[in-house]
């Protein structure tokens, strides 16, 4: 019931925080987006700065009391690869105008067709790449 339960409670919390943010703010939980645009100083996105200091806040808050069971992984990957793939997932994100937090979480939920289209190509590439990684193997 524990494998269950965490993922459900979770996948609430994460759907209530963003609503919260649409009704609250009127703005749109794209994680991708807020944090690039973040890295320009603007009093205008103070939001935004909060917001990241919370996930950042939030993360380490968790690792103090659920380090064993939370952020208990390793990378198995060499650094070049890791760092490949983080560029690659940056750039992706560009290119779609958003990461899966943003279209997925936020954009089908206000049935965004640019964003269901996003969320479909974002799966159906996932299952690809994981296919062709297991044939090489």
């Amino acid at each position: 019931m524990e494998s269950f339960l965490s993922p459900l409670v979770g996948g609430l919390l994460i759907g209530a925080s963003s609503s919260l943010m649409l009704w609250g703010l009127g703005r749109v939980t794209g994680v991708s987006g807020i944090y690039s645009s973040v890295l320009s100083f603007d009093r205008e996105n103070m939001w935004k700065y909060s917001f990241i200091l919370g996930l950042v806040f939030g993360g380490f808050l968790l690792s103090q009391f659920y380090a064993n069971t939370l952020f208990n992984y390793q990378i198995t990957g060499s650094s070049l690869r890791v760092i490949i793939a983080g560029l690659l997932v940056g750039f992706g994100t560009r290119l779609g105008n958003g990461c899966t937090s943003g279209h997925g979480v936020c954009g089908i939920p206000r049935l965004a067709k640019r964003s269901i289209l996003a969320t479909i190509t974002f799966i159906l590439v996932g299952m690809l790449v994981v296919g062709i990684e297991g044939a090489l193997k």
